[in-house]
């Protein structure tokens, strides 16, 4: 059975279920283009990954500049993730969007969501550095971004100001 989007009678996007699904391109911080424009490679939803390759493919794409596709990343993980992990996955997934938000220009949004997820990892019970994430240094980062953006600055660039998910010297 194919899943793949298609427009219902009032032409909105849905799969063979019902469930809507947007088939719009999208650019590399999520944001939907016309159809018909060629837009960046969206992620596939509902993928099982390993921890290792969900910190691995979310700092591929934050580095990229592609944090709202990081956050469907992370998504997947505290979907399938095990229950113990899913706050974890979801604090992540909450700085990818409010990284994406300051970079859209939604300055004020994106600086709540980065503080909003730096209080749910410093509230987690996860140990220092659970699949070598470095949390500390998430909730810095995470803090002096959302200081930085204070009183409307400027739109960010995504790729400039990605963190580093096991710490400064990782790759």
């Amino acid at each position: 059975m194919s899943t793949a989007p298609r427009p219902d009678d009032r032409g909105r996007d849905r799969d063979e279920e019902g469930r809507a699904r947007n088939a719009r391109p999208r650019d590399g911080l999520g944001r939907p283009l016309p159809y018909g424009t060629e837009g960046v490679e969206r992620q596939p939803e509902g993928v099982t990954r390993t921890p290792e390759e969900t910190v691995a493919q979310a700092q591929a794409l934050l580095d990229a500049g592609r944090p709202f596709h990081a956050h469907e990343v992370f998504e997947d993980a505290w979907k399938s993730g095990p229950e113990e992990e899913r706050d974890l996955w979801k604090a992540l997934a909450q700085l990818a969007v409010g990284l994406t938000h300051s970079a859209r220009g939604n300055i004020t949004g994106g600086a709540r969501l980065l503080l909003r997820g730096a209080g749910a990892i410093g509230a987690g019970t996860w140990g220092e550095r659970p699949h070598g994430i470095d949390l500390d240094g998430l909730v810095v980062w995470a803090r002096e971004l959302a200081r930085s953006l204070e009183g409307d600055g400027p739109t960010i660039d995504a790729a400039e100001h990605a963190p580093r998910l096991r710490g400064a010297g990782s790759a």
